[in-house]
């Protein structure tokens, strides 16, 4: 079993920044892609960003690249998500996710992971 926890979210202003961070418990001897999604109410969930369990490769949709940026740092089983420029229509709950396997998803999609994160609520507001 593997255990997703994020934190730092929080309001922000317009065109402020944010780093979110996901820790990762569990199964760490194999290291897991982990997925960033978000979503706003009455939004479907949508993907933002994955990153390999070695870090090597990383993916991002289309509409996140310029804004957003995923990191990893193994030694201390986190992933992080880097947000600048916010606006308000990123308001949302994000939430950080892992593959069952230590596979790299083949697309950026929930049904693509199985352990989730409870969320983390981020702002965006003056």
């Amino acid at each position: 079993q593997l255990q997703l926890v994020e934190s730092g979210g929080g309001l922000v202003q317009p065109g402020g920044s944010l780093r979110l961070s996901c820790a990762v418990s569990g199964f760490t001897d194999v290291q897991h892609a982990i997925g960033w999604f978000r979503q706003a109410p009455g939004k479907e969930r949508e993907g933002i960003s994955c990153i390999s369990g070695s870090g090597a490769s990383t993916t991002y949709a289309d509409s996140m690249k310029d804004r957003f940026t995923i990191s990893r740092d193994n030694a201390k089983n986190t992933v992080y998500l880097q947000m600048s420029g916010l606006k308000p229509e990123d308001t949302a709950v994000y939430y950080c996710a892992a593959p069952y396997g230590s596979w790299y998803p083949q697309k950026l999609a929930p049904t693509e992971f199985d352990y989730w994160g409870q969320g983390t609520q981020v702002t965006v507001s003056s």
